[in-house]
């Protein structure tokens, strides 16, 4: 069963486009480690310099869809755990906790905290 599940869940990332492909792939992984092209390309059963030509063409880069998996495994992190800001910035594969505040500041204008308790009230107001 288990190989019958990896090659449907294969066929499945195969239709999506490229960038969708490679957004899940890093999404699974960012753990702790920051993957490179080698790694996504391996992991789709592609050479890198292909993997590259096909971003290309799609009119994306490698790091434009790093910074996009991690702002939206951010988001959920924030959102759905109780994880220390620290812990989230390690599963994201950020060197640093100052490194992910930073680049959090930047997308959303302010600092992952703050954007949490912003976030979590809106959901208990929605409720």
């Amino acid at each position: 069963m288990a190989p019958q599940l990896e090659a449907e869940l294969s066929q499945a990332l195969a239709s999506k486009a490229i960038g969708e492909q490679v957004k899940a792939s890093l999404k699974r992984l960012l753990a702790g480690r920051r993957p490179g092209i080698e790694d996504v390309a391996r992991e789709l059963r592609v050479s890198s310099r292909t993997l590259q030509r096909r971003l290309a063409e799609d009119g994306a880069t490698f790091q434009q869809l790093m910074q996009e998996a991690r702002r939206e495994l951010a988001h959920h992190y924030l959102q759905h755990s109780s994880l220390e800001l620290n812990e989230t910035a390690y599963l994201l594969g950020y060197e640093d906790a100052h490194s992910f505040f930073r680049a959090f500041h930047d997308w959303e204008g302010s600092p992952p905290g703050e954007w949490r308790a912003r976030h979590a009230r809106s959901t208990h107001s929605v409720q």
